[in-house]
Protein backbone atom coordinates (compact mmCIF):
# COMPACT_ATOMS: atom_id res chain seq x y z
CA UNK A 1 0.00 0.00 0.00
CA UNK A 2 1.29 3.30 -1.08
CA UNK A 3 2.24 6.45 1.24
CA UNK A 4 -0.91 8.21 -0.32
CA UNK A 5 -3.23 5.49 0.14
CA UNK A 6 -2.21 4.75 4.06
CA UNK A 7 -3.33 8.53 4.29
CA UNK A 8 -6.51 8.15 2.61
CA UNK A 9 -7.28 4.90 4.66
CA UNK A 10 -9.94 4.60 7.40
CA UNK A 11 -8.75 1.23 8.51
CA UNK A 12 -8.62 1.53 12.51
CA UNK A 13 -10.97 4.30 13.03
CA UNK A 14 -14.12 1.83 12.39
CA UNK A 15 -16.23 -0.33 14.74
CA UNK A 16 -19.06 -2.41 14.88
CA UNK A 17 -21.31 -0.33 17.30
CA UNK A 18 -24.75 -2.09 17.00
CA UNK A 19 -27.09 -3.80 15.23
CA UNK A 20 -30.74 -3.53 14.44
CA UNK A 21 -33.20 -6.62 14.42
CA UNK A 22 -36.71 -7.14 13.22
CA UNK A 23 -38.79 -9.21 14.91
CA UNK A 24 -42.42 -10.02 16.11
CA UNK A 25 -41.01 -12.11 19.09
CA UNK A 26 -39.71 -9.32 21.42
CA UNK A 27 -41.00 -11.78 24.86
CA UNK A 28 -38.90 -14.51 23.30
CA UNK A 29 -35.58 -12.05 22.41
CA UNK A 30 -36.47 -10.47 26.22
CA UNK A 31 -35.63 -13.85 27.77
CA UNK A 32 -33.28 -15.15 25.39
CA UNK A 33 -31.02 -12.03 26.04
CA UNK A 34 -31.37 -11.06 29.41
CA UNK A 35 -32.27 -14.81 31.02
CA UNK A 36 -29.82 -17.13 28.54
CA UNK A 37 -26.86 -14.69 27.30
CA UNK A 38 -26.83 -12.43 30.10
CA UNK A 39 -27.32 -8.81 28.70
CA UNK A 40 -28.96 -5.61 30.31
CA UNK A 41 -32.00 -5.39 28.42
CA UNK A 42 -34.14 -1.92 29.00
CA UNK A 43 -38.05 -2.36 27.38
CA UNK A 44 -39.02 0.87 25.80
CA UNK A 45 -42.60 0.19 25.18
CA UNK A 46 -43.93 -2.79 23.91
CA UNK A 47 -42.71 -3.19 20.39
CA UNK A 48 -39.26 -2.36 21.29
CA UNK A 49 -36.06 -3.79 23.72
CA UNK A 50 -32.37 -2.56 23.85
CA UNK A 51 -29.82 -4.86 25.08
CA UNK A 52 -26.31 -2.80 26.22
CA UNK A 53 -23.28 -4.88 26.65
CA UNK A 54 -21.32 -1.54 28.49
CA UNK A 55 -21.68 1.73 28.89
CA UNK A 56 -23.29 2.92 25.65
CA UNK A 57 -27.32 2.16 26.04
CA UNK A 58 -27.78 0.23 22.99
CA UNK A 59 -25.88 -2.58 21.44
CA UNK A 60 -28.69 -4.22 19.83
CA UNK A 61 -32.14 -2.73 19.19
CA UNK A 62 -34.81 -5.42 18.73
CA UNK A 63 -38.12 -3.51 16.81
CA UNK A 64 -41.47 -5.41 15.99
CA UNK A 65 -41.77 -6.73 12.50
CA UNK A 66 -41.63 -9.74 10.40
CA UNK A 67 -38.43 -9.98 9.01
CA UNK A 68 -37.07 -12.21 11.82
CA UNK A 69 -33.67 -10.87 10.47
CA UNK A 70 -30.71 -8.41 11.04
CA UNK A 71 -31.91 -5.24 9.58
CA UNK A 72 -29.25 -3.09 9.57
CA UNK A 73 -25.88 -2.76 10.90
CA UNK A 74 -24.31 0.06 12.95
CA UNK A 75 -20.94 1.50 12.30
CA UNK A 76 -18.84 3.69 14.69
CA UNK A 77 -16.47 6.25 12.95
CA UNK A 78 -13.69 7.96 15.31
CA UNK A 79 -13.44 11.37 13.81
CA UNK A 80 -14.99 13.52 11.30
CA UNK A 81 -11.90 13.23 8.75
CA UNK A 82 -12.80 9.34 8.84
CA UNK A 83 -16.68 10.23 8.35
CA UNK A 84 -16.29 12.10 5.74
CA UNK A 85 -14.02 10.31 3.25
CA UNK A 86 -16.61 7.19 3.80
CA UNK A 87 -19.72 9.10 3.34
CA UNK A 88 -18.12 11.00 -0.03
CA UNK A 89 -16.66 7.16 -1.35
CA UNK A 90 -20.56 6.43 -1.10
CA UNK A 91 -22.09 9.46 -2.67
CA UNK A 92 -18.95 9.70 -5.26
CA UNK A 93 -20.49 6.31 -6.95
CA UNK A 94 -23.32 7.36 -6.75
CA UNK A 95 -25.33 5.38 -4.47
CA UNK A 96 -27.79 7.29 -1.91
CA UNK A 97 -26.29 8.72 1.37
CA UNK A 98 -29.24 9.63 3.84
CA UNK A 99 -29.51 11.07 7.41
CA UNK A 100 -31.78 9.32 9.53
CA UNK A 101 -34.41 11.26 11.61
CA UNK A 102 -33.56 12.02 15.14
CA UNK A 103 -35.98 9.44 17.04
CA UNK A 104 -34.12 6.70 15.03
CA UNK A 105 -30.80 7.89 16.00
CA UNK A 106 -32.18 8.06 19.53
CA UNK A 107 -33.25 4.37 19.92
CA UNK A 108 -29.89 3.24 17.82
CA UNK A 109 -28.60 5.20 21.07
CA UNK A 110 -26.41 7.85 19.04
CA UNK A 111 -26.63 11.31 18.39
CA UNK A 112 -27.23 11.50 14.46
CA UNK A 113 -26.63 8.79 11.53
CA UNK A 114 -26.46 8.36 8.07
CA UNK A 115 -27.61 5.24 6.09
CA UNK A 116 -26.81 3.76 3.11
CA UNK A 117 -27.51 0.05 1.17
CA UNK A 118 -25.00 -2.57 1.89
CA UNK A 119 -24.80 -6.43 0.55
CA UNK A 120 -27.89 -8.87 0.91
CA UNK A 121 -29.80 -5.75 1.79
CA UNK A 122 -28.32 -5.01 5.12
CA UNK A 123 -28.76 -1.62 5.72
CA UNK A 124 -25.46 0.15 6.68
CA UNK A 125 -25.68 2.99 9.23
CA UNK A 126 -22.93 4.92 10.36
CA UNK A 127 -22.17 7.56 13.56
CA UNK A 128 -19.79 9.56 15.15
CA UNK A 129 -20.91 9.81 18.95
CA UNK A 130 -22.62 7.19 20.68
CA UNK A 131 -24.91 8.24 23.47
CA UNK A 132 -23.62 6.66 27.15
CA UNK A 133 -25.09 6.24 30.58
CA UNK A 134 -24.08 6.12 33.76
CA UNK A 135 -26.45 3.97 34.88
CA UNK A 136 -25.43 0.38 36.51
CA UNK A 137 -25.47 -2.75 34.08
CA UNK A 138 -28.47 -4.89 35.59
CA UNK A 139 -27.63 -8.26 33.67
CA UNK A 140 -26.02 -12.02 34.61
CA UNK A 141 -22.57 -11.51 32.45
CA UNK A 142 -19.72 -9.60 34.29
CA UNK A 143 -18.81 -7.98 31.53
CA UNK A 144 -18.32 -8.32 27.23
CA UNK A 145 -15.16 -6.88 25.56
CA UNK A 146 -16.45 -3.63 23.31
CA UNK A 147 -13.67 -1.05 22.90
CA UNK A 148 -11.47 -0.37 19.88
CA UNK A 149 -12.80 -3.81 18.92
CA UNK A 150 -15.95 -3.31 18.44
CA UNK A 151 -19.29 -5.04 19.90
CA UNK A 152 -18.13 -8.35 17.75
CA UNK A 153 -18.85 -9.65 14.02
CA UNK A 154 -21.07 -10.57 11.59
CA UNK A 155 -21.14 -13.69 9.53
CA UNK A 156 -23.06 -14.33 6.24
CA UNK A 157 -23.10 -16.85 3.50
CA UNK A 158 -22.98 -15.26 -0.19
CA UNK A 159 -23.54 -16.25 -3.33
CA UNK A 160 -21.59 -13.51 -4.56
CA UNK A 161 -18.68 -13.33 -1.87
CA UNK A 162 -16.26 -11.45 -4.34
CA UNK A 163 -18.85 -8.62 -3.95
CA UNK A 164 -19.27 -8.47 -0.58
CA UNK A 165 -16.02 -8.49 0.12
CA UNK A 166 -15.16 -5.62 -2.49
CA UNK A 167 -18.16 -3.29 -1.12
CA UNK A 168 -16.26 -3.49 2.90
CA UNK A 169 -12.84 -2.79 1.23
CA UNK A 170 -14.33 -0.06 -0.63
CA UNK A 171 -16.22 1.75 2.23
CA UNK A 172 -14.10 0.81 5.06
CA UNK A 173 -10.61 -0.27 3.94
CA UNK A 174 -11.21 -3.46 5.34
CA UNK A 175 -8.21 -5.93 5.05
CA UNK A 176 -8.51 -9.81 4.32
CA UNK A 177 -7.25 -11.76 7.71
CA UNK A 178 -6.75 -15.11 6.51
CA UNK A 179 -9.30 -17.88 4.92
CA UNK A 180 -10.71 -21.29 6.13
CA UNK A 181 -11.74 -24.21 3.71
CA UNK A 182 -14.46 -26.39 4.94
CA UNK A 183 -16.25 -29.70 4.03
CA UNK A 184 -20.27 -29.21 5.54
CA UNK A 185 -22.04 -32.22 4.19
CA UNK A 186 -20.20 -32.82 1.17
CA UNK A 187 -19.90 -29.06 0.55
CA UNK A 188 -16.77 -27.42 -0.18
CA UNK A 189 -17.37 -24.19 1.93
CA UNK A 190 -14.61 -20.97 1.63
CA UNK A 191 -14.86 -18.17 4.59
CA UNK A 192 -12.79 -14.92 4.44
CA UNK A 193 -12.45 -13.35 7.65
CA UNK A 194 -11.92 -9.35 7.11
CA UNK A 195 -10.79 -6.91 9.98
CA UNK A 196 -11.63 -2.89 10.20
CA UNK A 197 -10.26 -2.77 13.45
CA UNK A 198 -7.63 -4.56 15.68
CA UNK A 199 -10.75 -7.27 16.23
CA UNK A 200 -9.54 -10.15 13.81
CA UNK A 201 -12.62 -9.92 11.91
CA UNK A 202 -15.91 -7.95 11.96
CA UNK A 203 -17.15 -9.22 8.89
CA UNK A 204 -16.97 -13.38 7.64
CA UNK A 205 -18.34 -13.65 4.25
CA UNK A 206 -18.55 -17.74 3.35
CA UNK A 207 -19.66 -19.29 0.01
CA UNK A 208 -19.84 -23.16 -1.30
CA UNK A 209 -17.47 -23.50 -3.98
CA UNK A 210 -18.77 -24.52 -7.05
CA UNK A 211 -22.94 -23.87 -6.82
CA UNK A 212 -24.34 -20.86 -5.93
CA UNK A 213 -26.67 -21.76 -3.53
CA UNK A 214 -27.39 -19.97 0.09
CA UNK A 215 -29.51 -21.85 2.24
CA UNK A 216 -29.91 -19.99 4.95
CA UNK A 217 -33.16 -18.00 5.28
CA UNK A 218 -31.87 -14.98 6.76
CA UNK A 219 -29.27 -12.19 5.75
CA UNK A 220 -26.96 -13.07 8.53
CA UNK A 221 -26.14 -16.42 8.97
CA UNK A 222 -24.62 -15.68 12.70
CA UNK A 223 -23.16 -13.00 14.83
CA UNK A 224 -20.62 -12.46 17.63
CA UNK A 225 -20.44 -11.63 21.18
CA UNK A 226 -17.16 -11.44 23.26
CA UNK A 227 -17.16 -12.61 26.97
CA UNK A 228 -14.71 -11.18 29.18
CA UNK A 229 -14.04 -14.36 30.86
CA UNK A 230 -14.14 -18.02 30.15
CA UNK A 231 -16.61 -18.24 33.28
CA UNK A 232 -19.11 -15.89 31.89
CA UNK A 233 -19.04 -17.72 28.50
CA UNK A 234 -19.52 -21.13 29.81
CA UNK A 235 -22.07 -20.00 32.36
CA UNK A 236 -24.17 -18.96 29.42
CA UNK A 237 -23.80 -21.57 27.53
CA UNK A 238 -25.41 -23.98 30.73
CA UNK A 239 -28.00 -21.06 30.78
CA UNK A 240 -29.22 -21.52 27.24
CA UNK A 241 -29.66 -24.76 27.67
CA UNK A 242 -31.47 -24.81 30.69
CA UNK A 243 -33.71 -22.73 29.51
CA UNK A 244 -34.53 -24.99 26.29
CA UNK A 245 -33.27 -22.34 23.15
CA UNK A 246 -31.77 -24.47 21.04
CA UNK A 247 -27.81 -25.16 20.33
CA UNK A 248 -26.07 -25.14 17.06
CA UNK A 249 -22.67 -25.68 18.03
CA UNK A 250 -21.29 -26.97 21.05
CA UNK A 251 -17.95 -25.18 22.53
CA UNK A 252 -15.22 -25.60 20.76
CA UNK A 253 -11.99 -24.05 19.51
CA UNK A 254 -11.68 -22.26 16.28
CA UNK A 255 -8.57 -22.73 14.11
CA UNK A 256 -7.75 -19.21 12.89
CA UNK A 257 -8.54 -16.57 15.51
CA UNK A 258 -7.94 -19.13 18.62
CA UNK A 259 -11.59 -18.07 20.60
CA UNK A 260 -13.33 -20.47 22.28
CA UNK A 261 -16.92 -20.27 21.73
CA UNK A 262 -20.18 -21.90 20.88
CA UNK A 263 -23.35 -20.92 18.76
CA UNK A 264 -26.95 -20.96 19.36
CA UNK A 265 -30.07 -20.10 17.71
CA UNK A 266 -31.59 -16.51 18.40
CA UNK A 267 -35.52 -16.60 18.69
CA UNK A 268 -35.15 -14.96 14.63
CA UNK A 269 -33.65 -17.70 13.76
CA UNK A 270 -29.90 -16.73 13.28
CA UNK A 271 -27.37 -17.59 15.13
CA UNK A 272 -25.54 -16.21 18.15
CA UNK A 273 -21.93 -17.09 18.44
CA UNK A 274 -20.42 -16.39 22.40
CA UNK A 275 -16.54 -16.26 22.40
CA UNK A 276 -13.89 -15.51 24.85
CA UNK A 277 -10.53 -14.82 24.05
CA UNK A 278 -9.80 -14.32 20.15
CA UNK A 279 -6.58 -13.36 18.94
CA UNK A 280 -6.16 -9.43 18.77
CA UNK A 281 -4.43 -8.15 16.18
CA UNK A 282 -2.47 -4.88 17.60
CA UNK A 283 -0.15 -3.02 15.92
CA UNK A 284 3.22 -5.55 16.28
CA UNK A 285 1.22 -8.15 14.34
CA UNK A 286 -0.59 -5.70 11.96
CA UNK A 287 2.80 -4.31 10.84
CA UNK A 288 3.85 -8.28 9.43
CA UNK A 289 0.58 -10.06 9.10
CA UNK A 290 -0.15 -12.11 6.20
CA UNK A 291 -3.69 -14.44 5.25
CA UNK A 292 -3.19 -17.98 5.69
CA UNK A 293 -5.69 -20.61 4.81
CA UNK A 294 -6.73 -22.88 7.23
CA UNK A 295 -8.08 -26.46 6.65
CA UNK A 296 -11.33 -26.58 8.49
CA UNK A 297 -13.62 -24.27 11.32
CA UNK A 298 -12.59 -25.54 14.56
CA UNK A 299 -9.02 -27.11 16.66
CA UNK A 300 -11.72 -29.23 18.50
CA UNK A 301 -15.50 -29.49 19.89
CA UNK A 302 -17.92 -27.57 17.96
CA UNK A 303 -20.11 -30.39 17.44
CA UNK A 304 -23.66 -29.91 15.91
CA UNK A 305 -26.65 -29.94 17.94
CA UNK A 306 -30.28 -31.28 17.05
CA UNK A 307 -29.19 -31.37 13.29
CA UNK A 308 -31.62 -34.06 11.62
CA UNK A 309 -31.91 -35.45 7.93
CA UNK A 310 -35.07 -33.28 8.11
CA UNK A 311 -33.10 -30.19 8.65
CA UNK A 312 -30.83 -30.66 5.78
CA UNK A 313 -33.92 -31.17 3.58
CA UNK A 314 -35.14 -28.27 4.55
CA UNK A 315 -32.23 -26.23 4.08
CA UNK A 316 -31.83 -27.99 0.63
CA UNK A 317 -35.46 -26.71 -0.27
CA UNK A 318 -34.73 -23.08 1.08
CA UNK A 319 -31.87 -22.98 -1.42
CA UNK A 320 -33.84 -24.49 -4.51
CA UNK A 321 -36.43 -21.34 -3.60
CA UNK A 322 -34.03 -18.87 -3.20
CA UNK A 323 -31.53 -20.23 -6.21
CA UNK A 324 -33.84 -18.00 -8.65
CA UNK A 325 -34.19 -14.96 -6.29
CA UNK A 326 -31.23 -12.59 -7.64
CA UNK A 327 -29.05 -11.51 -4.42
CA UNK A 328 -28.85 -7.74 -3.70
CA UNK A 329 -25.61 -6.17 -3.91
CA UNK A 330 -24.76 -2.96 -4.17
CA UNK A 331 -22.24 -3.00 -7.52
CA UNK A 332 -20.76 0.95 -7.72
CA UNK A 333 -18.91 0.08 -4.10
CA UNK A 334 -18.01 -3.72 -4.70
CA UNK A 335 -15.12 -2.91 -7.40
CA UNK A 336 -12.41 -1.81 -5.30
CA UNK A 337 -10.90 0.24 -3.19
CA UNK A 338 -11.35 4.02 -3.75
CA UNK A 339 -8.08 6.13 -3.19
Amino acid sequence: MNARADVDSVFGDVHLGYLVVESNRTAQWRRFGADAIGLHVDTLDGTTLRFRLDDRTCRFLVRRGPAEDVTAMGWHVDNHEAFDRVVARVADRGVPVIEGTAEEAALRGVERLWRFPGPKGLVQEIFTVAVTTPEPLRMLSTGWVTGDAGMGHVAILSRRPEAVRGYYRTVFDSRLTDYIDENVAGLRMKIRFLRVNERHHSIAVADIRGVRIDPIRTRVQHINIQSASLDDMLASYQRVRELGFAMAWSVGQHTNDRELSYYCVTPSGFELEVGWNPVVIGPELESTWEPSTYQGISIWGHSTVGSTVLTKFEQFRQALRHAAIPEATVPELSGGLIR
